[in-house]
């Protein structure tokens, strides 16, 4: 994304992306628009939205479009969130069944205006999923529900297969890019997720480019393990408007392979490092390789 004003940071050759083939983008955006549904692709300004809506494939964002806290690298607009629909578990469903998805990825807004942080809604989801995909890899990206152990329990009893919450940052940045959020409290969600039902695989992401150092990354992937993360993603942060935070540096690819192998040094079943590598870019390639061996 270009920078605005003085700072204005040109993109590096390797972030240069192709233009996807047409496919079928125009059919899903009017299949999303026809049963009411959000997905982060959209709200979040995804620089990768129109490869995945090219080849059929989205993250459903789930509780709404407008989220309660208001973190400063996000483009998902922040507010009083509407009333949970009841009816989206289905419509979602419906649409994973239409496009013929065998790995489903479902995330939402963060709704500390609920009781239960919208894990129900999560739970109602994956069940309605189950019930029309015979066989179906359901994959959640959740919010960290203020580490209640009710609502995390809510999402493990619908047993998801993936269990995904963000990290998004190393420590030190956290007062800066996600004031709401606590980076151990977050690592304790994925640590809790583990102890309630260790079948469930957990996974974790982050940006880099927002003035971490390796080192600081080195150090967010062994507290992960520590608490049994089995995925990682890493992508380059890419400043969604001139509103939202600068990005200090681009990472080379040669930055990403360095953390691509430390990460499968320290044990991660699966890793994603690259520049556009976004939590739920090619989701399906773990399913793919790991899951397919282990469940079927």
């Amino acid at each position: 994304m270009p920078e605005d004003g003085a700072k204005r940071r040109r993109m590096p050759p390797w972030m240069r992306k192709a233009l996807p083939a047409s496919g079928d983008l125009e059919a899903i955006c009017q299949l999303l628009k026809d049963l009411r549904l959000n997905t982060v692709c959209q709200s979040a300004r995804c620089p990768n939205r129109g490869e995945c809506f090219a080849k059929r494939t989205a993250t459903f964002m789930i509780l709404g479009d407008t989220c309660t806290r208001n973190c400063r690298f996000c483009a998902v607009k922040h507010g009083k969130p509407p009333v949970v629909d009841t009816d989206e578990p289905r419509r979602v469903a419906e649409a994973a069944r239409r496009l013929g998805l065998k790995h489903v990825v479902v995330t939402s807004v963060t709704r500390d205006d609920l009781p239960d942080g919208g894990a129900g809604q999560f739970a109602a989801t994956i069940n309605a999923l189950r019930e029309v995909i015979p066989g179906v890899c359901v994959e959640v990206l959740t919010p960290d529900f203020n580490g209640k152990e009710s609502s995390l329990r809510i999402v493990t009893e619908a047993k998801p297969d993936i269990f995904n919450h963000n990290i998004e940052t190393v420590p030190h940045l956290y007062k800066i890019v996600r004031p709401q959020a606590d980076y151990n409290r977050s690592l304790e969600v994925l640590k809790r997720i583990k102890e309630i039902n260790s079948s469930i695989y957990t996974k974790s992401g982050l940006m880099v480019g927002l003035g971490e150092s390796q080192e600081d990354v080195l150090k967010v992937m062994i507290d992960l393990r520590e608490v049994g993360c089995d995925i990682i993603t890493i992508g380059q942060y890419l400043r969604p408007s001139p509103q939202h935070l600068e990005i200090k540096e681009f990472a080379t690819p040669e930055t990403f392979e360095w953390y691509a192998q430390k990460a499968k040094e320290l044990g991660f079943l699966y890793v994603a490092s690259a520049p556009y590598v976004r939590s739920s870019y090619h989701a399906n390639k773990f399913s793919e390789k790991v899951l397919t061996s282990t469940r079927f």
